[in-house]
């Protein structure tokens, strides 16, 4: 039996406050619901067992639901991001460890009263975004199964989209957590890069890489913000972590002002899609309607910064990572991945401060564009490909879906996901929306008033149907 509950952290709290339910029955039941899907979506790598789990419940219920933010509240977590005690894959075997403590975010949420549901698949080392490189197995979409969920946070699209989760933690290097986000119909918030800590997360590109919170709403994703986005001071065990900015507090998530100016690029591409091209202008009319006035931009630099991130020295970074099991044991890692960072050796210490020039003078070309907007928005992903097409032609398809997002982190910019609209065949569409560094909860404002204009429902969301489990 599939149990549904309304998980959205909001209505989880009511419930816990009023003696409706208790977090040990949600648990337990969600649990339930995970082993049942798991099989068919391959989302988790390891469900804590209840015995794993039973030492968080313990510690709730010596508190009172009304003492902590999250109490009881389930998340799942990428199995690239240490859960004390669990082991840490990265979707690769050979490299799996245990650690001794949890990642800096995770504890904060765990301490808010959050309880982790498991350890979540993704795309090996977090390189892809597709959702099918992966030794556990491929994850499909959670609204059709011809289609991938998106990578390479994977099944943490899947823990929230099938609602085994109110949210779940990604990362982001190069859309992994705003790509499976617009594939399953959530919000991915892809926050300024150290503003939410990358301590205890296994590097992709360790400059560039960003947690996500993956959520059903926008509001729900400026709440979690706005607990462990870190005011006072940056997490001492990770040096890129950055202290937020005042006027990026919880009191900036407002609805968007009248004539806020949307930046829209010029240089649009749907590669070949035929729906897409009318849903994104669908997307500019709700725009317009909550009072945002379009403003035609220059989108050429902003993808020439984006081919720097895989063309360029950077995939020397992902290599960094795993030199050592590459080179003692290669047939651990999925072939597909070897080829991206085999050619890694190749770039010398020139070609690296060669290309960093190259981004700085691409930066300062964007950030200009970006002053004269308060914002951006793009289409999440230029079309859908299906899971036949990732066979055929694996590294081309998946770098069809990172089109509007691999050059957000190399130019320090913040960057909402946002579900808009369904395809004809009822797969999820959206829209990206992006500012500079500190602008993400004036950003979560705007998807969140978008989501509210359109009042499309949470697909798959937070009650379980029969089509869905018999998909």
């Amino acid at each position: 039996m599939i149990h549904s509950f309304d998980l959205r952290i909001d209505a989880l709290t009511a419930a816990y406050r009023d003696g409706s339910l208790s977090a040990r029955t949600v648990i337990r039941r969600l649990r339930e619901n995970a082993i049942a899907l798991n099989p068919q979506y391959r989302l988790y790598i390891h469900l804590l067992s209840e015995e794993e789990v039973e030492p968080y419940l313990q510690a709730l219920e010596r508190q009172s639901p009304h003492s902590l933010p999250l109490y009881g509240v389930p998340f799942s977590i990428k199995d690239n991001i240490d859960l004390a005690g669990i082991p840490t894959t990265a979707a690769c075997p050979a490299f799996s460890y245990v650690p001794r403590e949890s990642a800096t975010l995770v504890e904060q949420l765990i301490a808010l009263g959050a309880i982790p549901m498991g350890k979540c698949n993704l795309d090996q080392f977090a390189t892809g975004l597709n959702g099918t490189r992966s030794p556990y197995g491929a994850c499909r979409n959670s609204v059709h199964p011809d289609y991938p969920s998106g990578g390479s946070s994977s099944g943490s699209s899947l823990a929230v989209a099938l609602g085994l989760s109110s949210f779940a933690l990604g990362t982001d290097t190069a859309g992994s957590g705003r790509v499976p986000a617009a594939l399953n119909n959530l919000v991915g918030l892809k926050a300024t890069k150290g503003l939410l800590s990358t301590a205890g997360v296994v590097p992709a590109c360790r400059t560039l890489d960003c947690v996500t919170f993956l959520t059903a709403t926008a509001a729900e994703a400026s709440h979690l913000l706005a607990l462990c986005a870190p005011s006072d001071a940056p997490d001492e065990r990770d040096e890129y972590s950055r202290a937020n900015l005042p006027h990026n507090d919880a009191a900036a998530f407002q609805p968007p002002r009248q004539g806020l100016r949307v930046g829209v690029p010029r240089q649009l591409e749907f590669l070949g899609c035929s729906e897409s091209p009318t849903l994104f202008v669908d997307a500019l009319a709700q725009m317009e309607a909550i009072g945002g006035v379009a403003v035609p931009i220059d989108f050429s630099p902003f993808l020439a910064a984006a081919r720097l991130l895989y063309e360029g020295p950077w995939v020397a970074e992902r290599y960094s990572t795993i030199e050592a099991l590459l080179q003692e044991q290669p047939d651990a890692i999925l072939p597909v991945i070897l080829d991206v960072l085999r050619k890694a050796p190749q770039y010398s210490a020139v070609d690296t401060f060669r290309a960093q020039y190259r981004l700085q003078q691409l930066k300062a070309q964007c950030d200009r564009i970006l002053a004269s907007v308060d914002c951006v928005v793009t289409p999440a992903y230029p079309r859908p490909v299906t899971l036949d097409e990732l066979r055929e032609q694996p590294v081309q398809r998946n770098s069809d879906l990172g089109w509007y997002t691999n050059f957000m982190n190399m130019l320090d910019y913040a960057a909402v996901a946002t579900p808009m609209n369904f395809m004809k065949n009822g797969l999820p569409w959206g829209v990206t929306v992006f500012g500079p560094a500190f602008s993400d909860q004036m950003l979560l404002g705007v998807a969140d008033a978008l989501q509210r204009a359109h009042g499309r429902p949470l697909v798959g969301q937070r009650h379980l149907d029969s089509r869905l489990l018999a998909a």
